[in-house]
């Protein structure tokens, strides 16, 4: 296999990144969160969401075909999803790396993510990486016009050492909006 190629996303990719995100999405999901949840998951969910996110997405390609994304709003690295046939195959690693800059890049001195508690695989993968588990994290989730609950992980990581280099290398600097 080739090695992925990140990009920015543009507006004609979101389609491919809805079906990646939809299979993903349950390959990762099902049976870990509400029922309802799953089944309000549809494939045209996805294709509704994604064209309002591409500002916020970097996708990731091999041989010229979009394999997977990650998406970034604030400090949260919010979805990391690589299609299941390219799972094991090295693609996700530099997809959260990319959602860690994008995070420091814009100040911030540690991300996060929201895991979903039985996605034992994805957990594996970020502790891996350096991320840590910070606890439960109730997270609330709308699909269909209901909302609900998902039991998720809060995970965290540290950005310091990426911060100073994101736009200043002030120590005494603010390292996240806000402070």
């Amino acid at each position: 296999m080739s090695t992925p190629t990140l990009r920015p996303a543009r507006a004609g990719d979101m389609a491919r990144v809805a079906d990646i995100w939809h299979e993903s999405w349950h390959v990762a999901h099902a049976g870990h969160v509400p029922d309802g949840l799953t089944a309000a998951r549809t494939l045209e969910a996805f294709h509704a969401r994604t064209p309002a996110r591409v500002d916020d997405t970097t996708v990731a390609e091999v041989d010229g075909r979009v394999v997977g994304f990650v998406m970034v709003a604030g400090d949260e690295v919010e979805q990391v999803f690589v299609d299941p046939v390219h799972h094991g195959s090295g693609i996700a690693a530099p997809l959260l790396a990319e959602g860690e800059r994008r995070v420091a890049a814009a100040g911030y001195a540690e991300a996060w993510l929201a895991v979903v508690v039985g996605n034992a695989r994805a957990r594996r993968f970020y502790e891996k990486h350096g991320w840590r588990d910070d606890g439960d994290l109730p997270y609330e989730v709308t699909a269909g016009g209901t909302t609900y609950v998902s039991p998720c992980r809060r995970y965290v990581k540290s950005l310091a050492d990426r911060t100073s280099t994101a736009g200043t290398n002030d120590p005494s600097a603010p390292t996240s909006p806000g402070t």
